[in-house]
């Protein structure tokens, strides 16, 4: 493929991979907007994050698979289609069981990004691939800011309304189906093998039962019945999976994937970093928002300058560290670059807990975490890259993106759960410790990703893609 061509396919899935946090993000704004309008509980809003989360989970790793085994394209095709068909229900929805079924379709949109990075891996050469990872890996924190923007300019005025936040996607998710349809070759490897469904029905069922109590705990309780309840099936769930990955010719999972060195403190590092941009977007968002004439703190912003003034400058930041990301990956590897974004976002949480108190330092210190949290999306794909062969390419980034997503819906139900535990006198609003506590938690799962970084993995996993296809250090699954 020509540097041209190859440009040109980066940036197609660059665009394709921004969709996927815009659409996760893109509700949180308006949760209160949207139960006001539809007369639902807050409890019951809130199952307009949960459902894309469950539906995620569920459907990145198998889809990850198909694409492996029917084509990376066809695949991706598919999936923007229902991104579309997904945000167009969402868009129309007038009750929140139809607005439920379309997040359930947008859930689906979360396969594109592993569906992208192993394009890239088959299509662009090894000298440019660490930079083309990075910058559709950039687009993540990128994406995510974006949403939040998006939906503060989109809902402005004395009678927003939340449809017109679902059509914007809608229009998204066609472009990036034309564009894809237009540029991206159809000429990937296929391998040969067969879908394992019951493994995929075992995974699907132990994300479901072990993401609805992180999303839903706040609201139910962390000891009821319905909380510990789901976690007990989890478990019970991930046992019925191992055995079936063990029995079964052709697993979903090579279960080696998970006791690899650089796969699982990758994957552990993709939970601890999810969770810190969920834990900065909604912290900040939340900070902006808070009147200041009655809690003494805060800024009293409205959504739309909270997501413009507050947001937006987070996320240009995750866009410029992407390309700067793939430069160092392909100069000192994936390792040091993730052990430095930690460090990177320990100060930014640490800026944070100890100077919040003017828009300046919030702002400043929120470009220093989204810049180090694009640096550690543009690591992790290339470690990926360099512990699995072609042929797992696919399912290896979908259990990646899980793993983000696992922290991802962490990092939102312990924000929630700490501003709602000490509340002032008299209003239902946070203490502002409660914010200090906050990103001091942020600065600690930034500081174990360095941990991740350098003690899981060893100096010699810098993500060289030859690494892993001379090694073959996982066998093929079929």
């Amino acid at each position: 493929m020509t540097e041209r061509k190859g440009s040109l396919l980066t940036g197609v899935l660059a665009f394709a991979a921004m969709i996927v946090t815009v659409m996760q993000t893109q509700a949180v704004p308006i949760l209160g907007l949207i139960a006001t309008k539809l007369h639902v509980s807050t409890t019951s809003v809130s199952w307009v994050t949960t459902a894309t989360l469950l539906s995620a989970a569920v459907c990145t790793p198998l889809l990850g698979r198909i694409g492996d085994l029917y084509g990376k394209k066809p695949t991706l095709l598919a999936v923007l289609v229902v991104a579309a068909v997904g945000s167009t229900v969402s868009a129309l929805a007038n009750s929140l069981g139809v607005l439920l079924v379309g997040r359930t379709l947008q859930g689906v949109a979360t396969a594109i990004f592993p569906l992208a990075l192993a394009m890239l891996r088959e299509e662009v050469p090894h000298e440019r691939l660490h930079h083309a990872m990075a910058i559709v890996s950039g687009t993540l924190g990128f994406g995510g800011g974006l949403g939040l923007v998006a939906t503060g300019l989109l809902t402005k005025g004395s009678d927003p309304n939340y449809h017109i936040v679902f059509w914007f996607t809608a229009g998204l998710s066609v472009l990036a189906l034309i564009a894809a349809a237009a540029v991206v070759p159809a000429t990937g490897k296929r391998h040969p093998g067969s879908v394992d469904l019951p493994g995929a029905a075992a995974l699907g069922g132990f994300l479901v039962l072990l993401l609805l109590p992180i999303s839903q705990g706040h609201e139910w309780g962390w000891t009821s019945a319905s909380t510990l309840g789901c976690f007990a099936a989890s478990i019970v769930f991930a046992i019925a999976w191992v055995i079936i990955e063990r029995k079964v010719a052709a697993p979903l999972v090579d279960l080696k994937m998970f006791t690899h060195r650089p796969v699982l403190f990758t994957n552990l590092a993709g939970m601890f970093v999810g969770f810190a941009m969920f834990l900065l977007f909604m912290g900040i968002s939340y900070l902006a928002q808070m009147p200041k004439h009655a809690t003494g703190y805060g800024f009293e912003a409205s959504i739309l300058r909270a997501s413009v003034e507050y947001l937006l400058p987070t996320a240009l930041a995750s866009m410029v560290a992407a390309p700067l990301g793939g430069i160092l990956v392909g100069k000192v590897g994936g390792r040091l670059v993730l052990a430095l974004a930690g460090l990177v976002g320990v100060a930014g949480f640490v800026w944070l807990a100890l100077s919040h108190d003017s828009t300046s330092s919030v702002i400043w210190a929120g470009v220093v975490v989204g810049a180090s949290i694009s640096l550690a999306y543009a690591a992790m794909p290339a470690l990926i890259a360099g512990a699995v062969p072609h042929h797992q390419s696919g399912i290896a980034n979908g259990i990646n993106s899980i793993s983000r997503t696992v922290g991802s819906s962490l990092g939102s139900a312990i924000i929630t759960t700490l501003l709602t535990a000490k509340l002032l006198p008299h209003l239902p609003l946070p203490e502002e410790g409660q914010f200090t506590v906050a990103f001091w938690v942020g600065a600690g799962a930034c500081a174990a990703t360095i941990l991740a970084a350098l003690l899981g993995l060893r100096p010699e996993d810098r993500g060289s893609e030859a690494e892993a296809e001379e090694a073959e250090l996982i066998p093929a699954a079929v």
